[in-house]
């Protein structure tokens, strides 16, 4: 992440802000699976199918991806963070 951190740092932006930012690039990245989908049902009639499953596919991984480079911008061990986060929910949902 240095050369993301460096990128941010080389323009201004806080370290704080830079964090803010990361959490907020989330709400992009869904939305864009949204668009996806939306895409893939031919849901809107204006544009018809303009994107495939196969696309929904690579967007999700997109929003795992972001989540993930959040996570490390608040947590200097977001693979701890996760496993346990995981864990959680495991238990939680299968008793």
């Amino acid at each position: 992440m240095d050369w993301l951190d460096g990128h941010n740092r080389d323009n201004g932006v806080t370290p704080e802000t830079t964090r803010l930012l990361r959490v907020l690039k989330l709400s992009e990245e869904v939305g864009e699976t949204t668009q996806a989908v939306i895409g893939a049902l031919g849901a809107n009639p204006r544009k018809g199918t303009t994107h495939s499953w196969s696309d929904v596919e690579h967007e999700l991984c997109y929003v795992i991806i972001t989540a993930m480079v959040a996570l490390a911008s608040l947590n200097p061990d977001p693979q701890t963070v996760f496993a346990e986060r995981l864990k959680h929910v495991a238990a939680r949902s299968l008793g």
